[in-house]
């Protein structure tokens, strides 16, 4: 991809690795990746650094790079007035939270493509996002053309200004990436457990009052899945009986699968509907929005019984076998929304549609009436004139709309495929390792595990340097060092494959690691932690993430983690060390519960307080699948599992795990404990009593 037979302009973006940067190799514009290379060339022509912002799969930064980056016009007009750099948010998401907040600041608004203008120091004084190229163009007053012209003549003729204003900005990033005690209490709030389900309450009559009755999730357009958090629900649900939380759940879930964000045809979750109805989609599909449902679809699973809910989930993970596994076993990134049409134009959406003409030519008209039938197809269409698929209800699929499926699926790979990214980072694949880890552990799937395990392995031996995760991997090569997205994502994926494999080689690892986030990420003072490590390149502000976006943020994962490692291990400084930073959230928790929606598991897990499911076998694995059959069925969310073999297996889990420490089996039969803080019930061999024991759980 660095090079193109042809091309009239290659530059730097040329040597990089990024599918996103290679996109922009032959642009007309200098680029420059982010480096000291480019922040040298603009203090030594005393010129503002043009900063752009992207990813690979992004449709408005394919439009900004047609309309401006490819016309030399206004190239030359960057070139000659600006050092430019293009970044991929992906690679490097400390330099895109910094200059996000810049955004945010400006126009109260975020997204990509970002444009941010920057002095040669780093420090923004302007920033926006997408922006038409010229004047007039897609309604707007003023285009980058001209905006080019107007902020370099303010950049030379009005520097003290232009520095006055970077510096407020620079105050502002500061404040909104950190997490400033309140002055109102004096300090942070401390989490007691009233406050705890005093915040519980809170959220749940947030997602109440704002659920959408209708098509599930929240009562706005555009529809994100991660903007209603079935995950947390679930386990609301549960606590407290509200029976409406569940049926909001099943809504959800259930029209999501139906609708046109879900692929029909091939599986998996496109990014979020743009309407209200999870019809239409922006068609790019992430790893880790498929990870993290196909968690959520589980869940759902065990706390109903439906089964189409978990069908939905192994067709998320088939489809991210066939179509997003590198031959090493780990994921790739994500695949493009645009593809070329039957005229060899970029077009979003025209891989994953169909006209009725098309499928007649596909399936023949019998079939394909039938098809079109079950999935709404019409001569008008519903996306430009063609049909996005979508089912009327969620059930079990007919057999002979299964086997159109896989004809139409594999009549529309003939079609120009969407671009994919193929980087693999490491809190991506962490989070489909959790995915697959679980998966295989409540459908029985031992497959699924070995991918999991596959996976961490290659991460484990390609990259780490001198023990420390590195962020992303590429045609070979190792990116930038870990962020601490990275180390939460991959601590907590090694804890799953711990809990379903029983291998002590995954939980060391993942005490290995949190020792790392401890001594490098972590403030030991206030609480939480940073998104880049104590060795990492110092940028003009230090995050500390704060909100659960399109993706769980560190911190909400690592509180997870230490409550886990707390109580597998009974170690208290990781209870000390979460309920610290629980201390330090709280406050946007009571505030604005949606905005840490991933940090109220851990809420949970302090107000639910984690069960111990120890069971212990004399001779296999193996014989414990009559306690695991019982608990996979279970709705026990808030739990850590352990498994032991007495003898070897079990002295030496229990140097690990001081949990084990007495537990054997009675009469020589696999026998189940369920503990908490180390108090537990009488022990069973009888799986029934065990299932009793699991159902009466509070």
């Amino acid at each position: 991809m660095s090079s193109r037979p042809g091309a009239k302009f290659t530059n730097r973006l040329s040597l990089e690795t990024s599918p996103y940067l290679l996109q922009h190799a032959h642009n007309p514009v200098d680029w420059y990746p982010w480096g000291k290379e480019a922040f040298d060339a603009a203090r030594t022509r005393n010129v503002p650094i043009l900063l752009s912002i992207g990813y690979s799969t992004c449709h408005w930064c394919h439009v900004m790079e047609e309309e401006s980056f490819e016309d030399e016009e206004i190239a030359k007009r960057m070139n000659e007035n600006y050092v430019c750099i293009k970044v991929d948010r992906e690679e490097r998401p400390d330099v895109d939270a910094i200059y996000m907040a810049a955004v945010q600041a400006l126009t109260g608004s975020g997204g990509w493509p970002m444009t941010v203008w920057l002095t040669p120091d780093q420090e923004p004084f302007y920033a926006a996002t997408y922006i038409p190229a010229r004047d007039g163009d897609r309604g707007a007053r003023t285009g980058f053309f001209t905006i080019l012209s107007i902020l370099k003549t303010a950049f030379d003729a009005e520097p003290d200004r232009v520095g006055r204003s970077a510096t407020k900005l620079v105050e502002r990033i500061h404040s909104d990436l950190s997490i400033v005690k309140s002055q109102k209490t004096g300090g942070a709030m401390q989490f007691t457990d009233q406050l705890a389900l005093e915040i519980l309450d809170h959220a749940t009559n947030y997602y109440m009052y704002r659920f959408d009755s209708a098509d599930g999730g929240l009562d706005y357009a555009p529809k994100f899945p991660s903007s209603f958090p079935i995950r947390f629900l679930l386990r609301e649900a549960r606590r407290t009986g509200n029976q409406p939380l569940l049926q909001m759940v099943q809504l959800t879930l259930d029209k999501m699968a139906c609708g046109g964000i879900y692929d029909q045809i091939a599986g998996g979750f496109h990014r979020y509907s743009t309407d209200a109805h999870w019809m239409v989609p922006h068609f790019e599909k992430m790893l880790y929005d498929n990870a993290l449902l196909v968690l959520a679809y589980l869940e759902g699973f065990q706390a109903t019984g439906n089964e189409n809910l978990s069908r939905i989930a192994c067709e998320v993970l088939e489809f991210i076998e066939r179509e997003m596994t590198s031959p090493s076993g780990t994921f790739y990134s994500a695949t493009d929304a645009d593809s070329l049409n039957l005229q060899g134009v970029r077009d979003e959406g025209f891989f994953f549609t169909w006209t009725p003409h098309e499928l007649d030519g596909v399936l023949g008209a019998d079939r394909a009436q039938m098809v079109g039938h079950y999935y709404g197809v019409t001569k008008t269409g519903n996306f430009e004139g063609r049909n996005i698929l979508h089912a009327r209800e969620l059930t079990a699929v007919p057999t002979h709309i299964q086997d159109a499926k896989v004809i139409l699926r594999k009549a529309r790979e003939t079609r120009p495929l969407p671009m994919r990214d193929e980087k693999i980072l490491v809190s991506w694949n962490a989070l489909m390792i959790s995915a697959y880890a679980k998966a295989g552990f409540i459908l029985n799937q031992t497959q699924y595990v070995e991918k999991a395990g596959l996976c961490a392995e290659f991460i484990l031996n390609n990259l780490t340097v001198d023990g420390r995760l590195l962020h992303s991997y590429k045609d070979g090569k190792q990116g930038h060092t870990a962020f601490l997205d990275d180390y939460a994502f991959f601590i907590s994926g090694l804890l799953d494959l711990y809990e379903v494999t029983g291998n002590l080689k995954w939980i060391l690892m993942a005490k290995k690691f949190d020792k790392i986030l401890e001594t490098e990420f972590e403030d030991l003072e206030s609480g939480g932690f940073f998104m880049t490590g104590t060795t990492q390149e110092k940028l003009i502000a230090r995050e500390k993430p704060a909100y659960d976006g399109a993706e769980p943020c560190g911190n909400s994962v690592a509180v997870s983690n230490l409550f886990r490692l707390h109580a597998l291990t009974t170690g208290d400084r990781y209870r000390q060390r979460a309920e610290r930073a629980l201390n330090l959230f709280a406050e946007i928790m009571v505030t604005s519960p949606s905005a840490l929606s991933e940090m109220l598991l851990s809420v949970h897990c302090h107000v639910d307080k984690l069960k111990e499911i120890v069971i212990v076998v004399p001779r296999s694995r193996a014989e414990a699948e009559i306690f695991l059959k019982e608990l996979r069925q279970a709705e026990v969310p808030n739990s850590i599992l352990v498994v032991a073999v007495e003898g070897a297996d079990l002295q030496a889990q229990s140097k690990v795990i001081p949990l084990l420490d007495g537990k054997m089996t009675l009469n020589g039969k696999p026998t189940a404990y369920i503990c908490e803080h180390g108090t537990c019930k009488a022990p069973t061999n009888d799986p029934q009593t065990f299932n009793d024991m699991l159902r009466n759980l509070t």
